[in-house]
């Protein structure tokens, strides 16, 4: 019979010197070359194994030695060697105590009546390398928790059917306010918020929850003083205990994100004050020279053949219409409802001056009333700004006949309705424009949300909503 090579380091703790030289004898059936130490007692195993260097691939115990017994030396024993895999070897077949010793991180329970050299090389085998296993599975998994509970982002981790939280971290602990007891009496549709309902968070914490690879997604979130807070989600699948469970991580980007809109504020305002210096420069002074254009040529026809002055109404034509143009222009870059008009006003003045040719039925609901209340002027310019945005894109793309405009309040909010009866599109398959992104930006500046329902032959109908403190 072939022998194993293997270069194993056995130690065996037994008081029998009849058993010891019985299972020496079955190891060097099997092995060719065991290295074994032979231990007598307790008091001689922590004599001989004080050393801290001391190593062995596996442990043979006798569980009645003449100085200690049972439970305690096992517990000993395995706390001197955690590494190592222990196997039993006793004279009784007491069940209850086999299943017991399992639980105390033995490896393997053997009666010495029913060993044989093949029950026990296959025994030291299997354990040693189950061992292995275990203490590469241990070490992964300390990773993995250190990873967890240190990460300086909060993390969690929470069932995909039932939504419960099953554990959070410190991050998540100090960031939330909620206590780790707290937490995991909790689901996660309590943390979501995003002006949804009850059933729309249940909703939207399921969307999270059954993703097939990772969940990336920006949301809102509730701590437990009740502040709100935006949060990018980066959720994926994993699986614990043969169990599935979601875990995330997830980053605060509230001041980032007040700090992107302070800076696209501040670019807006200079776009808007260059709107407005170079549609005032066109009003007042381009306006009086094509005006004094006009005066010149009248007092030209006192002196000019009675052929010459039809060419003369033709050039005040033009300059009418040059007049004309410029004034919608000026008007459209430096809309003058601050303190001249109402919002309704200007949006009348904006919806004819883009169906000059009546190509539209459009009709305009303003309420007005409510609106003077809570509405600011930068909310109203950036309200102008997206309809003039709608309007180009219905323009260029929606060969619509009807176009509808509605602006009300609704629970302390604006809400703010473009619709057409145009040719529509397929917002999952549609590059989304320039034009659609401006709007999204503008009313995200305002802390608003922007939906768009559309369909191939169906219109579109853009509902921004827009929250007034």
């Amino acid at each position: 019979m072939n022998k194993d090579s293997s270069k194993l380091k056995i130690l065996i703790i037994e008081d029998n010197i009849g058993d010891f030289m019985l299972i020496n004898e079955y190891l060097e059936e099997q092995y060719e070359s065991p290295d074994v130490l032979h231990i007598k007692s307790f008091s001689e195993f922590k004599l001989k194994t004080n050393d801290t260097n001391s190593f062995f691939d596996v442990i043979l115990l006798d569980l009645s030695l003449p100085d200690k017994t049972g439970e305690s030396l096992i517990a000993e024993i395995i706390n001197r060697f955690a590494e190592t895999p222990v196997i039993i070897l006793t004279g009784f077949a007491d069940l209850n105590f086999s299943k017991k010793s399992l639980t105390l991180k033995v490896s393997d329970y053997l009666l010495k009546d029913e060993i044989n050299s093949s029950i026990l090389y296959k025994s030291i085998t299997y354990n040693i390398e189950r061992k292995k296993s275990s203490l590469l599975l241990e070490a992964s998994e300390k990773r993995y928790s250190n990873l967890f509970q240190l990460s300086p982002q909060p993390m969690w981790i929470f069932d995909i059917i039932s939504l419960q939280f099953l554990q959070v971290n410190k991050a998540a602990i100090e960031q939330y306010g909620y206590s780790e007891a707290e937490f995991v009496n909790m689901k996660l549709y309590d943390i979501v918020i995003d002006d949804l309902s009850i059933e729309e968070k249940f909703i939207k914490a399921n969307e999270i929850a059954h993703n097939e690879n990772i969940y990336k997604g920006r949301i809102k979130h509730t701590k437990k003083s009740g502040q709100i807070i935006d949060v990018d989600v980066y959720s994926s699948l994993i699986l614990i205990n043969g169990r599935d469970y979601e875990s995330s991580i997830l980053i605060d980007v509230t001041e980032k994100i007040k700090l992107e809109h302070k800076i696209t504020k501040a670019i807006i305002k200079t776009q808007e004050d260059e709107r407005y210096e170079i549609g005032t420069e066109l009003h007042d002074n381009v306006c009086q020279i094509l005006a004094s254009s006009l005066l010149s040529l009248e007092m030209l026809k006192e002196n000019i053949t009675p052929e010459s002055v039809q060419w003369i109404n033709k050039s005040k034509q033009f300059l009418n219409l040059a007049l004309d143009e410029i004034r919608n222009i000026s008007h459209r870059l430096a809309p003058s409802f601050f303190d001249f008009t109402t919002i309704e006003d200007t949006f009348k003045e904006l919806l004819e001056g883009f169906n000059l040719e009546k190509k539209h039925e459009i009709s305009l609901s303003v309420d007005f009333e409510k609106l003077k209340h809570i509405i600011n002027s930068d909310i109203q310019l950036n309200l102008y700004r997206i309809l003039q945005e709608q309007l180009r894109n219905i323009q260029k793309y929606a060969n619509a006949s009807k176009i509808e405009v509605i602006i009300k309040t609704e629970s302390d909010a604006i809400i703010f309705i473009i619709a057409d009866n145009g040719i529509g599109f397929d917002v999952h398959q549609t590059k989304k424009g320039i034009g659609l992104s401006n709007i999204r930006r503008r009313t995200e500046l305002f802390s608003g949300n922007m939906e768009i329902e559309t369909s191939p032959g169906n219109g579109c109908r853009l509902n921004i909503k827009i929250p007034v403190y």
